[in-house]
This record gives structure tokens, C-alpha cells and sequence, in this order.
């Protein structure tokens, strides 16, 4: 497969932007710019780094504006993003560098219980039976990656890793520490293969629309 870089993704973008919708074009420009501080911080091992570079890159392509008075949860917006990417990739290329290039740090991710959330739930309410939903979890995972089920693989992907993305973000976590490397490492390195593979797709198909990007810039 060739190697999607921020560098071969601008220039691909480059290319093509003139054929591609406004808000796409928005969207693309500022995910690429975060991309390229994600691959120097993960380049130099700086996994808290990187993995915060790569999700605010993610961020930049999925994010939508909310103006109903229902807030729909984030896993609910990452999964309608999961379901259009799905449907734009009709040649399984997501599949298809999971299975070649992510099973490993996935299969480490998803069977660890501190990027599970009701582990932690379960600090505060010890009826919660952790360990029978990780165990089920697993199972679904095993079983979406048998039948290819990608939307279903990415959404309990992306599951795990907002449980990363809290701790981190939300300052629930210190820098460079001992106790969360292994899941900042996998994280980090799962969001490398992940987020090239989604602008790229997204680059390929100039004729899907693209709500406008939340802060739309202002000229």
C-alpha cells in the first residue's frame, strides 16, 4: 500500500481542490495542517503529543454543528462520519490497512480495561459487572472483524479511544506518564493509520457533500 503522509496528501489535495466542495476544502486544509505536527511528535515518540495532534485532526473532518435542541452524543456523530466514510470506500481500503497494518495495536486496545469506560464506572458503582461487558465487548469486536463489519470495527475502535481522548484532554492524565504509555502508544499509532486513510478517501470522492465545518472561516 502506499504511504499516505501529510505530505503526499497535501499534494494530492492540492491537485484536486479546485473540483472539491468548499466545506470539504475547509475541512481537508485544516485536518492536514494538524496532521503534520501528528507525524513529527509520533516520529520522535511523543505519544501524548501525537495522539492530540492526530484526534484534532480527526476532529477537523467529523465535526459538525449542532443547532436542534437535541444534542446527539459525539459516538452517535462518529458514527454517522463512519457510516459515509464506509460508503465512499468501495474497495475495503479501511479493512483492508486494519487488517495488514493495526490488528496487533488494536486487538492491545481493545482488551485493555483502563480505556474501557465501565471500568471506571464501576469504581463508583461496584454493581456494574465490568468484566462480563469487556469480555462481550471483545466478543463483538472478534465477530465485526470476521464479517468485515469496518463501521462497526471503527465504532468500537473509537469508543476505546474516546475514553483516551478524556483522560488526556481533560487533563485526567499527566504527561509522559508511566501508567498509560501502552494505550497512548496503540492510540497513537492507530489514529497514524486511521486519519490519512479518511482524508485520502475523502480526497477520492469530490461529489459527496460535507456540512460546513463548525467555525467556518470568515473572509
Amino acid at each position: 500500500m502506499e504511504s499516505l503522509t501529510s505530505k503526499t496528501l497535501t499534494r494530492k489535495h492540492r491537485i484536486a481542490r479546485d473540483g472539491l466542495d468548499d466545506n470539504l476544502n475547509v475541512r481537508l486544509h485544516r485536518s492536514l495542517s494538524w496532521l503534520r505536527p501528528a507525524e513529527s511528535s509520533l516520529d520522535n515518540e511523543c505519544w501524548d503529543e501525537a495522539f492530540i495532534y492526530y484526534w484534532i485532526s480527526f476532529n477537523a473532518i467529523y465535526s459538525v454543528e449542532q443547532h436542534d435542541r437535541t444534542v446527539r452524543s459525539e459516538k452517535d456523530i462518529f458514527s454517522d462520519f463512519f457510516v459515509t466514510i464506509r460508503g465512499l470506500d468501495d474497495h475495503q481500503t479501511l479493512y483492508d490497512w486494519i487488517w495488514n497494518g493495526l490488528t496487533g495495536s488494536i486487538h492491545t486496545l481493545i482488551k485493555n480495561k483502563y480505556v474501557y469506560r465501565p471500568f471506571w464506572d464501576s469504581l463508583n458503582d461496584p454493581e456494574i459487572d465490568w468484566k462480563s461487558q469487556l469480555e462481550e465487548s471483545i466478543r463483538q469486536f472478534s465477530f465485526a472483524f470476521k464479517r468485515q463489519d469496518t463501521i462497526m470495527i471503527l465504532c468500537i475502535i473509537f469508543d476505546r479511544l474516546y475514553v483516551l481522548r478524556n483522560q488526556i484532554i481533560h487533563g485526567n492524565a499527566a504527561r509522559n506518564s508511566r501508567r498509560n504509555r501502552a494505550q497512548i502508544r496503540d492510540g497513537a499509532k492507530i489514529m497514524a493509520f486511521l486519519i490519512p486513510v479518511f482524508i485520502d478517501l475523502m480526497i477520492e470522492n469530490p461529489d459527496a457533500k460535507w456540512p460546513a465545518p463548525t467555525y467556518p472561516p470568515i473572509t
